[in-house]
């Protein structure tokens, strides 16, 4: 466990999870501070740490659920390491008059390279050779038909921050971009200023050969993509999903990638965190199984946890 050096009060902020050294001293420098990246998974030890605290800051593993409100009676702000708010419960939080606060934009560059990079991966399809070439066969025949990024059609389900800055990239290499947003009116002049065409999903899944996920876990995007709309894609299409769990209906993608009706996929979210063994993604054909790190680099953790630490300090000095 970890506190800031000197007097050792009850700590004013904690902070549950890794976030980047020198974000961590700018807190201790002004305010009592425990970080223990490990504490979230020691309820016990989380609870009685929070019996004084004013700020919390979390990435996506703590809940931050109104049993663990209960616990930290002085609490005013939550920090976020990152941009998703599943894990926190905002109409608690609302009701006590605690502030939260998530970083958004800080991860998008990093979210959004993981896409560009995946979908190259699994277009070209050549990357997982190097046991077969070392043991001295040469596939190349079977390898030799991957496929070039430059004049895809990449459709981008959800256009906020994230989806328009893997749109941008995305033109840049030559891909056809289109999108659709049910929260964003198709006349908004990010479509425009993006050069990306508006439709509907319906269109979107028929005509894409790379289909990306930039949406929030909500009732309504709850296996948004299942069975029904997987078989709409095109048989060779890619799916990238790093928005939320749950978006993907994961039964119906391994079906869909086990009886070759997509090219391949790429997750990085999961219903369950971690994946439990024996789960039906293992052993796949053609998909990429990340730890929900597709926004976390070295370059974007300093930047979230710099903001995060700057603004949760503000607002403590603001009181």
């Amino acid at each position: 466990m970890r506190q800031a050096a000197g007097k050792r009060k009850a700590p004013r902020v904690v902070i549950t999870e890794f976030m980047d050294a020198a974000a961590v001293a700018t807190l201790s420098g002004r305010h009592d501070t425990l970080y223990d990246p490990e504490l979230v998974d020691r309820g016990s030890a989380l609870v009685a740490a929070l019996a004084d605290a004013e700020a919390l800051i979390v990435r996506n593993r703590t809940q931050v659920t109104p049993e663990l409100l209960a616990a930290a009676p002085k609490l005013c702000v939550v920090g976020r390491l990152g941009v998703g708010l599943d894990n926190i419960d905002i109409a608690a939080c609302a009701k006590r008059g605690i502030e939260v606060i998530p970083a958004t934009g800080a991860n998008a560059l990093a979210v959004a390279e993981y896409v560009i990079g995946t979908t190259m991966l699994l277009l070209r399809g050549a990357y997982a050779a190097s046991a077969e070439v070392a043991a001295g066969e040469w596939p190349r025949t079977r390898l030799g038909n991957g496929r070039e990024i430059a004049s895809k059609i990449l459709g981008v389900v959800g256009f906020g921050g994230i989806g328009r800055l893997t749109a941008r990239i995305a033109r840049g290499l030559g891909m056809q971009v289109t999108g659709c947003d049910p929260a964003l009116s198709p006349s908004a002049a990010a479509w425009s200023e993006e050069g990306v065409a508006c439709t509907t999903l319906d269109v979107l899944l028929r005509n894409a050969d790379v289909l990306t996920l930039h949406v929030p876990s909500t009732p309504a995007t709850r296996h948004l993509i299942d069975a029904s709309r997987l078989a709409a894609m095109k048989p060779d299409a890619v799916l990238i999903n790093t928005s939320r769990g749950g978006v993907v209906d994961e039964a119906a993608l391994a079906s869909a990638l086990r009886a070759s009706k997509l090219g391949g996929a790429a997750l990085d979210v999961f219903e369950r965190e971690p994946l439990p063994p024996g789960s039906e993604l293992a052993n796949c054909p053609n998909l990429i199984l990340t730890p929900h790190v597709a926004g976390v680099t070295r370059e974007s953790n300093e930047r979230v946890s710099a903001l995060i630490a700057t603004r949760v300090a503000a607002f403590l000095a603001a009181r």
